[in-house]
């Protein structure tokens, strides 16, 4: 990767420095770095000996490396969960992120939260095998049969997100 360009009239000041050409005016007449620039990393030089940029800025993640991979195990075991079901798992872990803190980090990592693709009703496969089910059973005794069924399911529509990395299957 290229250097950036503040990088580029860092490295040249501190190479006019070592020449041994302190004098900012004398800096800026020979490169056109603004003055500001030059006197800030003449300073830096002067400071410490060198012009690195010293870094620490900006706020600290509230979402740890440790937490971002929780999120993925937690993700990869139940695509389905909810961004605010991982906010409450992340507080159990000791982590206070929102659930758009959370929503927005898997979104960096590659995850996309859609509908899954529709798939058809039945095929002719299970409408095979469901008509002979039924033949098979038709002589039985209904009455005397029990049927208990807590499954849910949509008719027309997956209502369900699940979150996919890259590309949904």
């Amino acid at each position: 990767m290229a250097p950036s360009k503040q990088e580029t009239q860092r490295q040249t000041i501190l190479h006019f420095w070592r020449q041994g050409i302190c004098n900012a005016s004398k800096i800026y007449s020979l490169t056109n770095i603004p003055l500001k620039t030059i006197y800030r990393n003449l300073k830096k030089i002067k400071e410490t000996g060198n012009v690195k940029h010293k870094g620490g800025n900006g706020r600290i993640r509230k979402i740890t490396p440790a937490a971002s991979r929780a999120i993925g195990q937690y993700i990869r075991r139940q695509p389905s969960l909810s961004a605010k079901s991982l906010a409450s798992k992340l507080e159990d872990i000791g982590v206070n992120a929102s659930r758009l803190t959370v929503s927005r980090h898997l979104t960096n990592l590659g995850y996309q939260n859609a509908l899954p693709f529709c798939t058809p009703m039945l095929t002719s496969i299970h409408k095979e095998k469901r008509i002979e089910w039924v033949q098979k059973h038709k002589d039985d005794d209904w009455k005397k049969t029990l049927f208990s069924d807590e499954t849910s399911f949509q008719l027309f529509r997956n209502t369900i997100k699940h979150w996919y990395k890259n590309a949904r299957p």
